[in-house]
């Protein structure tokens, strides 16, 4: 139904187009008979070129969602500080708008092509494709090229935009993030004699010594890493394959299968819960605040609940490089609208966002990971031992391809092949070239 109403609004939109040429064409005639004198066409060149320096005065809507009130009234905040301190005289007018399990996203897609969409808005990076294919997003390449806070913001970040986008140009701007990373048990790595994994190899023989019968009754007590086979396990079990030199794109690579195997092998040694295939996010959190293992994977968002259950028996690392490294990033963006008359007061808002005031407001009171690298380096991010690792992830952070596919494949095809693998019922190949051809078909 939502694909219907989808083509139904561009199918809408592309007539509206072609009754606005044939009106233009026309009109051709009766151009031609009104062309210009050269002093008011040097007038009317003159205007454009004021009307293109936009920010000055100019006032500007900003569509957002917000988790919860105090994040609502955090925003209103940002954005009144913003209109207050600005230069430039820009107003922004917050207008927020629910997230509706993903619903924001159609609505704000429906305003856009109806002509009625905002300024600015936030935005989530698996709607790039859809965004861009209909041209509602403003380049912002030059935007950033010629920004002075560039280099405040990871390389990396800007790849991934440009990934998300199909394209080698920037259509959303960095804001906040969420980064992956190993939570572990300090006490446990005491017990089982070994330290912090520095390489992808470290890492898996900590899983094999972090698995102990700690009473010796021959039953394993503790096992090394609580592995999520059910939905959402394709973010940790990424970082297995890119261990391995292998990638989203190519997941029945040589490389990529090896990483599969690795998957399969701490499945089949008992170094997992055996329950591992269709343990989810509760099953792993719950497991690891238990005792029941040393190692799992998730992000910022559940550091305070191991902190009360552990005090300071509970840290973290950045997933450790092999042959390549990747950990999974969630994140929340800021887009222009190309409908927008005031493209320059936009980019001063978002940027505002991305490095100024904003960024460093919204992070400490949300949680969320900063992309100013500034923001990073405040004592509240540094002293925090999550956000340090959650830092140290981002230069290799990333998402898998955004495609037509994606969606079932994250919620049905990887989980069941995945889950076919561990139990023996197909091969690390076999799986792999599943998972390729399920994700990529044409």
């Amino acid at each position: 139904m939502k694909k219907l109403l989808l083509l139904f609004i561009m199918l809408w939109c592309g007539a509206a187009l072609l009754g606005c040429t044939a009106a233009q064409n026309s009109s051709d005639q009766d151009e031609e008979n009104e062309q210009p004198t050269e002093n008011e066409a040097e007038n009317e060149g003159e205007n454009e070129e004021e009307a293109s320096d936009d920010s000055e005065g100019a006032t500007i809507t900003y569509w957002y969602w917000a988790d919860n009130s105090e994040y609502s009234q955090l925003m209103q905040d940002i954005i009144a500080e913003f209109n207050e301190t600005n230069d430039k005289g820009i107003t922004v007018v917050g207008e927020e708008y629910p997230w509706d399990g993903g619903g924001y996203s159609e609505t704000l897609f429906t305003a856009a092509v109806g002509g009625g969409g905002p300024d600015v808005a936030s935005f989530k990076l698996t709607s790039t494709p859809l965004f861009t294919a209909n041209d509602l997003l403003v380049n912002l390449d030059d935007f950033i090229n010629n920004w002075e806070d560039k280099d405040e913001i990871d390389e990396n970040l800007y790849n991934v935009m440009k990934k998300a986008s199909g394209t080698d140009s920037i259509y959303v701007m960095p804001w906040n993030t969420q980064i992956l990373y190993v939570y572990y048990r300090p006490s446990i790595f005491e017990e089982a004699g070994v330290e912090v994994p520095t390489t992808y190899e470290e890492f898996l023989t900590a899983i094999e010594k972090t698995t102990m019968d700690t009473d010796g009754d021959g039953t394993t007590d503790v096992y090394g890493f609580g592995m999520r086979g059910a939905t959402g396990g394709h973010e940790p079990w990424g970082s297995f394959i890119h261990g391995r030199g292998g990638s989203f794109d190519e997941l029945d690579s040589e490389a990529s299968i090896k990483g599969m195997q690795d998957f399969i092998d701490i499945y089949e040694n008992g170094y997992v819960p055996p329950t591992a295939t269709t343990d989810g996010f509760n099953e792993i959190i719950a497991n690891f605040k238990s005792g029941k293992t040393a190692m799992t994977i998730h992000h910022t968002g559940s550091s305070a609940e191991m902190v009360e259950t552990f005090g300071d028996d509970v840290s973290a690392f950045a997933f450790p490089a092999g042959e390549g490294q990747w950990t999974s990033m969630g994140d929340t963006e800021n887009v222009i609208f190309e409908s927008t008359e005031h493209k320059e007061a936009a980019f001063e808002w978002v940027s505002y966002l991305a490095t100024g005031k904003g960024q460093e407001d919204w992070t400490i009171a949300t949680g969320n990971v900063p992309v100013s690298k500034t923001v990073q380096q405040l004592d509240h991010f540094q002293n925090n031992k999550f956000m340090k690792a959650s830092i140290d992830g981002m230069p290799y952070a990333g998402i898998i391809p955004i495609k037509d596919t994606t969606t079932e494949w994250i919620s049905t095809i990887w989980p069941n092949t995945t889950s076919a693998a561990l139990l023996g019922d197909q091969s690390a190949e076999e799986a792999m070239q599943t998972l390729q051809e399920a994700l990529h078909e044409e």
